[in-house]
């Protein structure tokens, strides 16, 4: 079986890493299966740090289809054309895609004009916001999907719901996880940590990423008072690419001593960083998603989460954009107070597994 990978921006090879080695593994064993790994972005992309590939233990992408806009509309035209190319001059059976990005979307759809088995990583997550992009994006994909590959019990609800057939759909559980598995004795403690002295478990992890936080400057300024005070002494570590730590660092108030922004950190040291804190706060869904597992209690600054079994069963709470809910939440995690939760079901590390066996059966 001939199958190829599409991965769209950075998360995604985190995501399928350990569908990679499922792979690897499958071969030793004696199994006819080949595996190409595309990435739509160029070859030179500074999101990809250079220690990534090998963090991952996987090799590079095998092709590189070098889409670069901003535009999303752009986005989906290049990566249509280009990834139509690629199938055209490689023999390919199945394509995965993940997550729900714009080329994502390009992918899925080129490849059921193909007439190739499609599956989905990820699938039957939703916001229920038909005003955001990635929304229409996910309807489409899992629309056009043969295989709905998902995380959750809310996730199968939402893809049975939509009308999904009972077939298509396997929780295979969280992906991510895997990875915490496969690589926990080779994660890394940070320089910070040293440098300034602190102790596991005794500072807070702070991301952001998302342009809508950064763009409302006064809330955004409310927030990170909030955190800063309800946070006391307990120190802030905040790694941050270059637009998030200009626009922290002219919000944050000069008496912020102890909150310490440094430059993004490589997967193996960032997963010490977070797995290793006393608690997390960020607006990321996958950060969520490892804190649930890590058991580290967990602030996420916005209203929804794509997996509702990190509020429901796991370590997260969703303060929205709400400065003095976000003080309240942030007072708990420094005194050590926090809600029961467990790990939700099929989070278990063997979720590539699932997938390969799913896709086998389909020769």
């Amino acid at each position: 079986m001939n199958i190829c990978i599409v991965a769209g921006a950075r998360p995604n090879f985190i995501k399928v890493a350990p569908i990679l080695h499922a792979c690897r593994n499958a071969r030793q064993n004696g199994a006819d299966i080949d595996i190409k790994l595309v990435y739509a972005g160029s070859e030179d992309d500074v999101t990809l740090e250079p220690t990534l590939f090998t963090d991952l233990q996987i090799a590079p992408p095998d092709s590189y289809l070098g889409v670069v806009s901003e535009n999303l509309n752009e986005i989906t035209g290049q990566v249509m054309s280009k990834f139509e190319d690629y199938l055209q001059h490689h023999k390919t059976d199945a394509v995965i895609v993940v997550d729900d990005l714009a080329s994502t979307m390009a992918a899925a759809i080129v490849t059921k004009k193909q007439g190739l088995i499609l599956a989905h990583l990820a699938a039957g997550t939703r916001s229920f916001d038909i005003t955001m992009p990635k929304e229409i994006n996910r309807l489409v994909i899992d629309g056009l999907s043969d295989i709905l590959f998902t995380a959750g019990i809310s996730n199968n609800a939402v893809a049975n719901r939509e009308g999904a057939e009972l077939s298509k759909v396997y929780m295979v559980g969280n992906i991510l996880i895997d990875n915490i598995r496969n690589n926990h004795a080779r994660f890394t403690r940070p320089q910070i940590l040293a440098e300034q002295g602190i102790m596991d478990g005794e500072y807070i992890v702070f991301t952001l990423n998302r342009k809508a936080l950064m763009a409302a400057r006064e809330n955004l300024h409310r927030m990170l008072e909030a955190i800063i005070t309800a946070a006391g002494n307990t120190p802030i570590i905040a790694p941050l690419h270059t637009k998030a730590a200009d626009t922290v660092t002219q919000l944050l108030p000069k008496e912020a001593t102890r909150f310490l922004t440094t430059t993004p950190m490589g997967y193996l040291d960032f997963s010490y960083l977070a797995s290793h804190a006393k608690g997390i706060i960020t607006d990321s869904g996958n950060v969520a998603e490892e804190a649930t597992f890590n058991m580290v209690p967990c602030i996420t600054l916005n209203s929804y989460t794509e997996h509702i079994e990190t509020v429901k069963t796991g370590t997260n709470v969703l303060v929205g954009e709400d400065a003095e809910l976000l003080a309240q939440y942030t007072a708990d995690m420094t005194a050590g107070k926090w809600k029961q939760h467990s790990i939700p079901e099929r989070w278990d590390g063997r979720s590539a597994e699932r997938i390969l066996q799913t896709l086998m059966a389909r020769q």
